[in-house]
């Protein structure tokens, strides 16, 4: 049986000497395990198409609960985010996290558009790095099920509280605390807070329709990643790499 689709390249590793195994993230299909052969060889065809980070069009055989590429395009290969070595390092986070984030034939067009919209940002956009990494972050959390509550203080309801709980997603007053949660809170601002509201909330075209101070951005992005990783219980390799990229001379 033969599948056509979309998709992303999230991971590729080698199957054999010839051989690479690719993860795909997909709109209508989700994330795909496939077998692209003959990929190690020396100019394979499927070499620009089968990269880290490509999106694609790919014909797909199944046999025997397998897949294996038949035919392969490239559509898009953000060409200027591969010619810098810490935005490549933050796209294959991206790729890191989408693909815990998804789910073997489980439909996700939402978190495919979302690092699609991260990757373009990344190579054609003048906005900063950590905007788009905190917003991969957080709109990514709420995909996978993770919305926070930004309406307010859980426990007395004021409109502009000043922490915000990771474990428990909401938001809360400093002098608010409920001694039933020993999750780690975070100091948050009416701009971040703003920005959180945006970004949760806005429509996927307009991801980036948006401003906010540099030092809000840093902290802004301190707490979406603390959030991404508290609910997902784990860390990335890949980031701790971008980060490391972020303090050593290049």
């Amino acid at each position: 049986m033969y599948l056509t689709t979309k998709g992303l390249v999230l991971r590729a590793v080698a199957y054999n000497d010839n051989d690479s195994l690719l993860t795909l993230l997909t709109p209508n299909h989700g994330k795909l395990t496939v077998k692209a052969r003959g990929l190690r060889r020396k100019n394979s065809p499927l070499t620009a198409s089968c990269q880290l980070l490509a999106f694609g069009e790919y014909t797909l055989f199944e046999y025997r609960s397998m897949y294996t590429i038949n035919e392969a395009y490239s559509i898009e290969l953000f060409t200027p985010l591969r010619r810098d070595l810490q935005k490549l390092s933050l796209g294959t986070y991206f790729a890191q996290a989408a693909e815990l984030l998804s789910q073997e034939d489980m439909p996700n067009p939402e978190l495919l558009s979302l690092v699609l919209n991260c990757l373009h940002a990344l190579s054609n956009m003048d906005v900063s790095e950590t905007l788009v990494k905190a917003v991969f972050e957080l709109r990514g959390a709420c995909l996978a099920g993770y919305a926070p509550d930004l309406y307010g203080c859980h426990m007395c309801g004021n409109p502009f509280p000043d922490r915000f709980d990771l474990s428990e997603g909401r938001l809360e007053c400093s002098g608010c605390r409920d001694g039933s949660s020993s999750g780690i809170r975070m100091p948050i601002t009416q701009g971040m807070l703003e920005a959180m509201h945006y970004i949760t909330t806005c429509d996927s075209k307009k991801l980036f329709n948006f401003s906010v101070g540099a030092d809000t951005v840093e902290q802004l992005s301190a707490v979406t990643e603390g959030y991404l990783s508290t609910q997902l219980e784990r860390g990335f390799s890949t980031l701790d790499f971008y980060k490391s990229l972020l303090i050593s001379p290049q």
